[in-house]
């Protein structure tokens, strides 16, 4: 049964994939989990679906975690690219199962407002400074998993974001450093409880964002040297097909290195922290009539470089 569901899985994905994909020597580091294994393992993606290298097999001393291993830094990283450069036996995508990239951080940050085209879409002028706010670390659930919906909202929503993955510790991080403490990049999901969080406790954003499920990521770590430029990236998501955001991330208000420099004025950034750094428009919340998710609904959310999630809605 789980084979089969992963079938057809991966046809989606060969279906849905629109963009130029990703180069199998590209960096994609994965957590996943199969059958023959006991519990999550390091992997390495390979492009166009074509399997995924256990970095634990290739060196068992490295740790299980993605978090461990950005802690470890270039140690652990130099190991992922020589088994990426070794000719190495390689799990076919259909017998393993991909979690979020990132499991448990120490922080999930979100930035609000962050697409010019979204300000315009909202008829709000754009911020002069970032808006930020957070999902709890339980909403995250991994690239192909379901999006429950909660019995206390009617009124649930699409995000697609692009997420930034932190690698080295920092605080009162200067902009012009900031990529040196960024590990990379991955596509997320900021599903959003347009009821509690425009009208129900106090109309602050927190409940509405962070119910469990709320957080897809994946479906890898692409790290930064394997992506061209994060902010000139084709962003997109569609619901059961239909593309309902289409944008790009040059149309972010505060990039990368800005966002990363705002936030370590109040807190530490810790590595595997991750950043979702806003969504553009094509909201339901702002359509007319609004539109909400639904049982049986499929989320296709897709970033150019980055790979597509997808999750459906139960």
């Amino acid at each position: 049964m789980l084979v089969s569901v992963r079938r057809r899985l991966l046809t989606a994905l060969l279906q849905v994939q629109k963009w130029p994909f990703q180069s199998s020597r590209d960096m994609r580091l994965v957590q996943f989990q199969a059958p023959h294994l006991v519990g999550p393992h390091l992997g390495l993606e390979l492009g166009n679906s074509e399997g995924v290298i256990n970095l634990n097999a290739f060196d068992p001393t490295l740790p299980k975690t993605m978090t461990q291993f950005l802690e470890q830094g270039e140690t652990t990283l130099s190991v992922a690219r020589r088994a990426l450069a070794a000719q190495l036996p390689v799990l076919p995508r259909s017998e393993v199962t991909l979690l979020a990239p990132v499991t448990r951080p120490d922080k999930v940050v979100c930035v609000g407002m962050n697409y010019v085209d979204h300000c315009k879409e909202q008829n709000v002028p754009v911020p002069k400074e970032p808006i930020i706010f957070s999902k709890f670390a339980s909403s995250i659930v991994g690239p192909y998993d379901e999006i429950i919906l909660p019995p206390e909202s009617q009124e649930v929503d699409w995000e697609v974001e692009l997420a930034v993955v932190i690698g080295k510790k920092g605080k009162h991080i200067k902009a012009t450093d900031a990529m040196t403490h960024v590990a990379g990049f991955t596509v997320a999901h900021d599903v959003s409880a347009r009821d509690w969080q425009m009208r129900r406790n106090g109309k602050q954003w927190l409940l509405g964002k962070t119910f469990d499920t709320f957080c897809p990521l994946g479906p890898a770590l692409v790290t930064k040297d394997s992506v061209a430029d994060p902010h000139n990236l084709k962003i997109c998501c569609r619901v059961n097909g239909e593309v309902v955001q289409s944008s790009n991330t040059n149309q972010m208000v505060f990039k990368t290195e800005e966002l990363i420099a705002w936030v370590s004025q109040f807190v530490t950034l810790y590595p595997g922290d991750v950043i979702l750094t806003g969504t553009p428009p094509g909201v339901g919340v702002f359509r007319k009539p609004p539109v909400f998710l639904k049982k049986g609904d499929e989320v296709q959310c897709e970033i150019e470089e980055l790979g597509v999630i997808v999750n459906k809605v139960v």
